[in-house]
């Protein structure tokens, strides 16, 4: 068993505090995922707690965010699309020891090491999503907000010998210039996953299940579809493919969707830029 980062071990300890302080026994709690967030399935209980690491950096108000999640996460419940709300702890959010979590049901599922090849699939788990989120009526950030957050993400790079400011500079003219086509887009908007990718969708013995809607938000459906074909990419999907996935969802046309993945990919690059520089 490798040893947990500091981080983690902060991650794990808030968790149990947490589960601790609402009356959920969690000894045996333990670390099983590692990224932009740290998730802590709370054993023995079924229950996991994604607890807010990397990604608190981008939100001004986490805790708005958070219970935008719980809020959205509350109401998709009853169709069994997305993970759900556990029987045993409310959802939150929590903050404890300055780390902000919300806690959920443990899905049993399939790790997705590989791409996978049910294409109609994976277009009907998106399109099934958004059609259940168009009845979503609560307030929710938009693509702005998102426009706002990555300039502070931005603002976060420091400047190395390998990332010079004019590097950094470069990347914010990048993002401004897709103000108009994306962030500010004329396109017809609806309540979406805002981060809907391969790694936020869980294979389970009936299908997929959404996870992660930390990032959800109002705007056209062109950012998730989007983000959602550019994460199939990079697992190696082909243009065949991504052809497959995208008549599977429907109702988007191929040729509106470029300036939103030359957004996700300027996302991408800047939030790596950033990973990097925290881990170092």
């Amino acid at each position: 068993m490798r040893s947990l980062s500091v981080v983690e071990e902060r991650a794990l300890a808030a968790a149990r505090a947490v589960a601790g302080a609402h009356g959920l026994s969690a000894e045996q709690a333990a670390v099983v995922y590692s990224g932009s967030n740290v998730l802590v399935r709370l054993n023995p209980a079924p229950v996991v707690a994604r607890v807010m690491t990397g990604t608190v950096a981008l939100h001004e108000d986490p805790q708005r965010w958070l219970t935008r999640e719980v809020s959205v996460l509350n109401f998709l419940a009853p169709t069994a699309l997305a993970v759900g709300p556990s029987s045993l702890i409310a959802p939150g959010p929590y903050k404890h020891a300055g780390l902000w979590m919300t806690c959920w049901e443990w899905v049993e599922h399939q790790r997705q090491t590989e791409l996978p090849t049910d294409a109609e699939h994976l277009g009907g788990a998106l399109r099934d999503l958004h059609r259940a989120l168009a009845g979503f009526g609560s307030e929710l950030g938009d693509l702005g907000d998102v426009q706002v957050d990555i300039e502070r993400l931005l603002g976060q790079l420091r400047p190395t010998a390998t990332l010079r400011s004019t590097a950094i500079d470069v990347l914010r003219a990048k993002l401004h210039a897709l103000t108009d086509q994306v962030f500010a887009s004329p396109l017809p908007g609806q309540p979406l996953h805002g981060d809907a990718s391969l790694t936020n969708l869980l294979r389970v013995q009936d299908g997929f299940v959404w996870n992660d809607f930390e990032d959800v938000c109002r705007g056209p459906a062109q950012w998730d579809v989007a983000g959602f074909l550019t994460s199939l990419q990079d697992r190696g999907a082909d243009p065949a493919f991504t052809r497959r996935v995208l008549d599977a969802y429907g109702d988007v046309e191929e040729d509106s969707l470029a300036p939103f993945a030359a957004a996700h990919d300027l996302y991408g690059t800047i939030w790596r830029m950033y990973d990097s520089q925290r881990h170092q």
